[in-house]
């Protein structure tokens, strides 16, 4: 029976770490098992970071239609909950680009919400 040497695979699995860890300081990109290491916890933090990002966008989105509602006289629930009654469905990435970019828009949303 045939021995079966590693030397092949081994280098194969070594260079995908060292791909990953390029740029990275000192031994983190040198050195096999630090960079291993610390490849494994930059993909832990790549893969939460993905996760934070949603959760930042969308408390970024509600900071600025607030501050756009309070200029159109009412807060942040009261003009969510106004649109809800009427029936307006729009998602807080566009209302947020409204209140940035186009303020005479967000007025008519905001007069309606008020309506309700």
């Amino acid at each position: 029976m045939a021995r079966i040497k590693r030397a092949v695979t081994a280098h194969k699995k070594r260079r995908k770490v060292f791909k990953l860890a390029k740029g990275y300081f000192g031994a983190k990109s040198k050195q096999y098992r630090t960079a291993s290491e610390q490849v494994r916890r930059s993909l832990r933090y790549a893969y939460t970071g993905r996760k934070l990002r949603k959760r930042e966008f969308r408390a970024l989105w509600i900071a600025r239609i607030n501050a756009a509602a309070r200029l159109n006289g009412m807060n942040y629930s009261t003009l969510i909950s106004g649109l809800k009654k009427k029936g307006v469905d729009i998602n807080r990435k566009m209302l947020a680009d409204l209140a940035v970019n186009d303020a005479a828009a967000f007025a008519e949303l905001a007069k309606l919400a008020k309506e309700a």
